[in-house]
């Protein structure tokens, strides 16, 4: 965690951080548009936000795309966060907000879960470090018990064979999406249509697509999760969840622990 309280205390960084807020998925000209300094200054700062975690790239084409990844930031509100203190933070801030800021029409409160945060071009990209081995990893996320722990006690069940189906929910209780395993190379990469079943609003939304990408570094592991093919003004139903899940995920595969946030609560004592 001392590179993301490093990336985050330079008002530059902080800066390009709130453009990505306003506008996901941008190049380095775009950010250097914004910023009243050389190209190499803006990559200087840039490449501290990458190796925090805060931020993450995609190629497409010869450009590369910046993202903003939550899921560092969501892990030190995990830490020093419970879920009894969680309403009172959210209250005081907003408090502390609503006397200090002249404006509140401009205020807009960061939430994947909302949809008030960003999403290009019908894609929401999600990065996190995890301490362990590709093969311990993929095995996390093919194995419907080991699933249910860190996904709100929702089981994924599949052969994980490339073109097979899969389903996921909790038996007699819901069902919450189905698809098709697209690409399957273990413990590399994994691609899946998803088709979201909880509700009617969700359904609506049409098939997306969910691509697991699994990297070794050092004696870790840069887990990437795609989100794309989401429609414009999609349900952040879809993709809101993501953040809490893969925080559940490197708990559990970090100190065997799960998370007891209500979310990650949210099927695991049906």
């Amino acid at each position: 965690m001392d590179e993301v309280f490093k990336a985050l205390a330079d008002p530059t960084r902080r800066a390009l951080l709130d453009a990505l807020f306003e506008e996901d998925g941008q190049t380095l000209t775009a950010l250097e548009g914004r910023l009243s300094m050389t190209r190499f200054g803006v990559m200087k700062h840039l490449k501290v936000l990458e190796e925090a975690g805060v931020v993450t790239t995609r190629k497409q084409g010869r450009e590369k795309l910046h993202f903003l990844n939550p899921v560092p930031i969501r892990l030190v509100h995990d830490r020093w966060v419970s879920k009894y203190a969680e309403p009172w933070a959210a209250t005081l801030s907003g408090l502390k907000s609503y006397l200090e800021d002249e404006d509140m029409s401009d205020v807009k409160t960061v939430s994947w879960h909302e949809g008030t945060a960003p999403v290009a071009a019908g894609t929401a990209v999600f990065e996190v470090y995890i301490k362990t081995t590709p093969e311990r990893l993929w095995e996390a996320i093919t194995d419907p018990q080991q699933r249910a722990i860190y996904s709100f006690g929702v089981q994924t069940s599949s052969d994980w064979t490339p073109g097979s189906d899969y389903t996921a929910g909790v038996p007699g209780v819901v069902d919450i999406s189905s698809g098709t395993n697209i690409e399957v190379d273990p413990p590399r990469l994994l691609v899946q249509s998803f088709d979201a079943l909880w509700s009617d609003e969700v359904k609506a939304q049409g098939t997306t697509r969910v691509t697991w990408q699994i990297v070794p570094v050092g004696t870790s592991c840069r887990l990437t999760v795609i989100h794309d093919g989401l429609p414009d003004q999609a349900n952040p139903e879809l993709y809101g969840g993501w953040p809490m899940i893969l925080s559940g995920l490197k708990t559990l595969l970090e100190t065997g622990d799960s998370l007891d946030t209500p979310g990650s609560l949210m099927y695991s004592r049906t």
